[in-house]
């Protein structure tokens, strides 16, 4: 199969942090199934454009038959968005693909953390999402189509000891890609956030060397490029992928019991060990909980939605 006939031949795609790791992945996969990229990473000082790896990106998605166009704008930038916009305008003619992937990490245990450093985390690894959704999400509402996955982490559905900017950044994501999901359903878009395991300049600090081969980015692009496809049909997801596998995960909440203050230990063991259950959102996790603490005998509990 050629570019040209791809299944995604005929999409216009932005993916920021494209110049390396797993964005360039990313750009490489959505350009090899026929998308036009705008392939974005900052300019480091004194590089020249040839010099930038978003246009080694976008050479060698040019050496494969594929169109690309190199963008060097900070996604931390309050602007950037509508930078990022403006270029896609000029060089694609609009949007349907975005992938939002760039983000920084400055791994230090809190108290030690400066708040100048925690928002640096956060101005790129939120912010950077933010950024660029808000600023496109307009144009996609008025074609009604758009695919958009954003980028969360582990670290943002669990945490990590030393990573609390990084943690609360990506969290952050994943609020943003559900209430958007929720949003954007009838209007045609998609939007769905990964939480990507590959060896990377920022991931090699975590993983050991050996692991390179094994968590190859190249693994992860297949999952994005089929959330940014016309065939994705899932919104309001967060998938965990590397190594060519994929897990699910979500946010779940168990029964209600009722409050007793001085039985509270043994109430949050009860709870801990009672079934789960999630929902499409946060109006349903509510009328759920006045459904289960009616004082009626004969109440029943709806099923757990999903």
């Amino acid at each position: 199969m050629s570019v040209a006939d791809g299944p995604l031949r005929g999409q216009r795609a932005v993916v920021t942090g494209a110049g390396k790791g797993l964005g360039r992945a990313y750009a490489l996969y959505l350009a090899g199934q026929g998308a036009r990229v705008l392939v974005n990473n900052r300019r480091h000082d004194g590089q020249s454009d040839a010099e930038t790896s978003a246009q080694q990106t976008v050479d060698e998605i040019r050496a494969a038959g594929g169109e690309a166009y190199a963008n060097w704008c900070d996604v931390s930038h309050p602007h950037s968005g509508l930078q990022l916009q403006a270029d896609l305008m000029e060089k694609l003619g609009g949007v349907d693909i975005v992938v939002a992937n760039a983000g920084i990490d400055k791994a230090s245990s809190f108290a030690k953390q400066s708040m100048a450093d925690f928002r640096a985390v956060f101005d790129t690894s939120f912010f950077g999402n933010l950024n660029l959704v808000h600023a496109i999400w307009p144009q996609l509402l008025g074609q009604g189509y758009g695919r958009v996955v954003l980028t969360t982490s582990s670290a943002g559905l669990y945490a990590n000891h030393g990573q609390s900017a990084y943690s609360a950044a990506k969290a952050a994501v994943i609020g943003l890609m559900r209430a958007l999901a929720l949003e954007g359903l009838r209007q045609g878009i998609r939007v769905n956030a990964i939480a990507p395991y590959g060896y990377s300049q920022m991931t090699a600090p975590y993983l050991q060397e050996s692991m390179a081969q094994l968590f190859d980015p190249q693994c992860v692009a297949p999952l994005v490029g089929w959330l940014a496809s016309p065939a994705c049909n899932c919104s309001g997801e967060v998938l965990v992928s590397g190594a060519g596998f994929m897990r699910r995960a979500e946010t779940t909440e168990s029964e209600a019991l009722p409050l007793d203050a001085g039985q509270l230990e043994s109430l949050l063991a009860q709870l801990r060990g009672m079934p789960r259950h999630a929902y499409d959102s946060a109006s349903a996790s509510f009328s759920q909980f006045l459904d289960e603490i009616k004082p009626s005998p004969e109440k029943s509990v709806r099923p757990a939605q999903s």
